[in-house]
C-alpha cells in the first residue's frame, strides 16, 4: 500500500474512531457519574453495560422474531429495545448500590480498596449470573444481535467515506446523551442534589436532601446510560457475550480518567480520543511497521499513549474541577 493509499482511507479511519469513541463516551458517562459522588470506581458498570446488551437482545429475538414478529418496523422495535435496556440496567445498578455499596458506606468504611475489591466481585458475579442466564435459556455463549437490511443501509458521505445507518443512530443517541445528561446535572433539582452530594455528603443531609436516595437515583442515571450503550453496541458489533462489557468497560473507564473523571464533557471527549487512537493505530501500524506490528497491538498502542499523557497531565484533560463535578 503507497503513501497515496494510506492518506486516502485516513477519513473512512477517523469516521470509524468516531463510531468507536462515541460507544466508549457513552460507557464512561456511567463511571464519571458514580466516581464524582462517591469517589469510588464502580467496576461492576461495564457489567450493567453488558447487561443492557442482553437485555436488548431478547428484545430483538422476543418481538422481532422474523417468524412472527411483534414489532415488524426495526426503528420502533430499536426503540423499544433501548427503553428496556435503560430500565434494566438501571434497575440492576440501583440493586448493585442497595446491597453492595450502601452497606459499605453505613459500615463508615474509610478504605479505598474495600468498595474496589467489592465492585470487582460484583462484576464477577454479574458475569457468571449472565452466563448461567445465557446457557439455560438459549444454550449458547455467544448471541447473536438480529440484523435488519433498514439499519445496515450503506449511505455514502463526502471525501468517499460511508457510515451505515445503525451507526448515525450512535452518534445521534450518543449526542442526546450527553445534553440531557448535562442538562439534568446543571438544570434541574435532581442535578444540583447530586452535585450538592457530590461536594459534601453531611452537609447535604443538614440542608434536608437525604444522601441515599440521591446516590440511587445516581446509579439509576448511570446505569439506565449504560444499558442504551449496551444495545447501541450490540447493534453495531452484533455478538454478545457475557463477558462483552470487561474490555469496552475498562477502555471506557480509561476514557473517564483521559477526560478528567467526574467530568461529563471530559469523559465524552476522552471516549473520542481513545476511539481515535485505537482506530488509527489499528489501521496503520501494520503498514508503518512493515507487518511486524498487526492489528492486534491497537490496545497496546492506544494504552501506552494514554500512560505516556497521564505522566504529564494525571488530572486528565479537563481536570478535575471540584465545583462543577457531578
Amino acid at each position: 500500500m503507497t503513501v497515496a493509499d494510506l492518506f486516502a482511507i485516513l477519513p473512512q479511519t477517523f469516521l470509524e474512531g468516531l463510531l468507536l469513541g462515541f460507544v466508549y463516551a457513552m460507557v464512561a458517562l456511567g463511571y464519571t457519574m458514580v466516581y464524582g459522588v462517591l469517589g469510588l470506581i464502580n467496576f461492576a458498570h461495564s457489567e450493567v453495560f453488558m447487561i443492557g446488551a442482553v437485555i436488548g437482545l431478547e428484545v430483538f429475538r422476543f418481538w422481532g422474531n422474523p417468524e412472527a414478529p411483534v414489532i415488524s418496523n426495526p426503528f420502533l422495535l430499536l426503540l423499544v429495545a433501548l427503553v428496556f435496556a435503560a430500565i434494566g440496567s438501571g434497575i440492576m445498578a440501583v440493586l448493585v448500590e442497595r446491597f453492595a455499596y450502601r452497606p459499605l458506606r453505613k459500615r463508615g468504611s474509610k478504605s479505598i480498596l474495600v468498595p474496589m475489591i467489592t465492585a470487582i466481585g460484583v462484576s464477577f458475579l454479574l458475569q457468571d449470573l449472565t452466563r448461567i442466564y445465557a446457557a439455560l435459556r438459549h444454550n449458547e455463549f455467544n448471541m447473536q444481535y438480529r440484523t435488519f437490511d433498514a439499519l445496515n443501509t450503506v449511505l455514502e458521505l463526502p471525501l468517499q467515506t460511508t457510515i451505515q445507518v445503525k451507526g448515525i443512530i450512535v452518534i445521534v443517541v450518543s449526542i442526546l446523551m450527553l445534553i440531557g445528561l448535562t442538562y439534568l446535572v446543571n438544570r434541574t433539582k435532581l442535578g444540583k442534589a447530586i452535585r450538592a452530594v457530590s461536594q459534601d455528603m453531611q452537609t447535604a443531609a443538614l440542608m434536608g436532601i437525604n444522601p441515599d436516595t440521591i446516590i440511587s437515583r445516581t446509579f439509576l442515571v448511570g446505569g439506565s446510560l449504560g444499558g442504551v450503550a449496551g444495545v447501541l453496541f450490540g447493534l453495531l458489533y452484533t455478538n454478545v457475550t457475557p463477558y462483552s462489557g470487561v474490555l469496552p468497560g475498562l477502555k471506557a473507564f480509561t476514557s473517564a480518567v483521559l477526560g478528567g473523571i467526574g467530568n461529563i464533557p471530559g469523559a465524552m471527549v476522552g471516549g473520542l480520543i481513545l476511539g481515535q487512537l485505537e482506530t488509527l493505530s489499528g489501521t496503520y501500524l501494520p503498514f508503518l511497521t512493515n507487518g511486524n506490528f498487526g492489528t492486534e497491538y491497537k490496545d497496546v498502542f492506544a494504552f501506552l499513549t494514554l500512560v505516556l499523557l497521564l505522566l504529564f497531565r494525571p488530572q486528565g484533560i479537563f481536570g478535575q474541577n471540584v465545583s462543577e463535578k457531578v
